[in-house]
Formats: C-alpha cells, sequence, structure tokens
C-alpha cells in the first residue's frame, strides 16, 4: 500500500497568484478517475529542508494499492491549517504533519466542507487541471 505525496510541476508552482500566503492547506483530491479523498498540502519553500525554489507538495490522505506516476491529480483546496516553518529536529516535524493531517480531516468532515467535495468532484462538473 502506498500513502501518496505528489510534488506539483515547476511550472505550475510558478503560476500560482504572487500574492497566494504560504503555508499548510486543506481540501479535496482526485487521482485520475478515481475515488475524491481528503487531502493535506505545503505550499512554500519547505524552510526545515531549505529549500531555495517554492513547491507544492499534496498528500492524499488515503492507502493506495498502487502508486500513481504520471496521472492527473486534480485538488480543491477549501482551507488554510497554518504557515510555513522550519523545526528544530525530523521528529518534530513529522508531528507537525501528523497534526496537520488530523485538522485537515477534521475540518473536512464538516458538512460545509463535504458540500464543497460533492460541487467540484460532481462528475459532470469535474474540472481537471484548472480547466
Amino acid at each position: 500500500m502506498f500513502f501518496v505525496a505528489a510534488n506539483f510541476p515547476e511550472h505550475v508552482v510558478d503560476n500560482l497568484p504572487a500574492d497566494l500566503t504560504t503555508g499548510i492547506y486543506y481540501g479535496w483530491g482526485c487521482v485520475g478517475d478515481g475515488e475524491v479523498h481528503k487531502m493535506v498540502m505545503s505550499i512554500g519553500w519547505n524552510p526545515f529542508y531549505k529549500n531555495t525554489k517554492k513547491s507544492v507538495e499534496t498528500h492524499i490522505i488515503h492507502r493506495f494499492e498502487e502508486d500513481f506516476y504520471g496521472e492527473i491529480l486534480s485538488i480543491v483546496i477549501v482551507g488554510y491549517i497554518r504557515p510555513e516553518k522550519s523545526f528544530d529536529s525530523l521528529d518534530a516535524l513529522i508531528a507537525a504533519i501528523h497534526s496537520d493531517i488530523e485538522e485537515a480531516k477534521n475540518q473536512l468532515d464538516l458538512p460545509e466542507f463535504r458540500k464543497l467535495k460533492d460541487k467540484y468532484f460532481n462528475n459532470s462538473l469535474k474540472i481537471m487541471n484548472g480547466h
């Protein structure tokens, strides 16, 4: 089984709005034509790793039977958890990631966010790659 984290290509990251706040977000994600799952994502420079290039990493909160390299990942961001920051240790970073995942799961159980899942991932209205 795979826990999936997917990085968006550089050209996607470069085309994000300049005023988009970096940090940890949550929402819904779908791989290809598969089921829609909860997701949490990081947008920014990942200060713990001292990255010099902004990245967008999405973690789908689901255990997949196989990897999905090369598939289309469709997402809808519905909320913000916290700003990005550095950590004193890898263990502290991992603890924060687990906390972010729990926060996302709890928020996405709220009726107003479940409605957004249905709205944006209804098969007749499904948005792929921003189109």
